[in-house]
């Protein structure tokens, strides 16, 4: 248990930052799974929309440090790939 004044603060302060990364982490998997969605209904229209919608999304949660930059491009890259195999 946090004894001292600033540790009790940073206690708060670290429910805070956690319960905002959570959310931005499940924002950025709903959008991945609409983009999955969109790909296994072999819909490229839908898909094309879905990355473009999700795009943002994990590149901010890199930016926030909620995953690694190298993570969110490489789900970002791999994503783009399905979507332009689908489209061509």
């Amino acid at each position: 248990m946090a004894n001292t004044k600033s540790a009790r603060k940073a206690v708060r302060k670290i429910a805070r930052r956690t319960a905002i990364n959570k959310s931005r982490r499940s924002a950025m998997r709903t959008s991945v799974r609409k983009v999955e969605e969109a790909l296994a209904a072999k819909d490229a229209q839908a898909a094309a929309e879905a990355l473009r919608g999700a795009e943002p999304l994990i590149a901010r949660a890199a930016q926030k440090g909620v995953i690694h930059r190298n993570a969110a491009a490489r789900k970002i890259s791999r994503l783009a790939k399905r979507v332009n195999a689908l489209a061509g």
